[in-house]
């Protein structure tokens, strides 16, 4: 099986001017696209060969678990951004975003200092626990929470590559961005199949 590289859910401009056009051009176009190849290079005549993405993070290790792990990775992140998105979720996972933290304003600020927070390359996450309650999880490098059997609600790339030509070193105002691009709409889709 030879993994293709999966079509932006937008235009390439679509999430300007929070997210550029360029920034996609090399963080889709280049990286993300690295990953695939890459990933089809190692798999070849290996016992992943047929595997589906899933099941290659779950058991794999090394350059094959990096590069499968980062094609799940960035298909799922460009999903969790939408030209519409932004504002703030509702129902069942609002609720429950409200019960493990407080209130929206408090997940949303606590989400924002362990990104900014996070040690060089890495992602944090939205995950729902078997309890209906969620949580926030920073991984590093390609890591993600499948690895952990979790139910993966939302995801922000933390590497350099996903803010670096629109602003610099500057994370927080990454951060200001992607809060105006979260898809809600994915993310409770995500929560009430989990």
């Amino acid at each position: 099986m030879n993994y293709e590289l999966p079509s932006l859910p937008y235009e390439m401009n679509a999430l300007e001017p929070h997210i550029s056009a360029e920034t996609l051009e090399y963080h889709y176009g280049k990286h993300h696209r690295k990953y695939v190849n890459t990933l089809n290079e190692l798999i070849a005549g290996s016992e992943f060969e047929d595997m589906p993405l899933e099941s290659i993070i779950q058991k794999a290790n090394g350059p094959i678990f990096n590069n499968a792990a980062q094609v799940w990775n960035h298909a799922f992140y460009w999903n969790c951004l939408s030209p519409k998105g932004g504002g703030e979720p509702v129902g069942k996972l609002a609720e429950a975003i409200e019960n493990s933290y407080r209130s929206f304003h408090q997940f949303k600020e606590e989400f924002t200092k362990q990104a900014t927070a996070l040690f060089g390359a890495g992602w944090v996450w939205l995950v729902k626990g078997m309890d209906e309650t969620v949580a926030i999880e920073q991984t590093k490098d390609g890591d993600n929470p499948l690895t952990r059997g979790r139910i993966v609600l939302l995801t922000c790339d933390m590497w350099e590559h996903a803010y670096y030509i629109d602003y610099r070193n500057d994370k927080g105002r990454y951060l200001d961005a992607f809060w105006n691009l979260v898809n809600w709409d994915i993310a409770a889709s995500n929560f009430d199949r989990g």
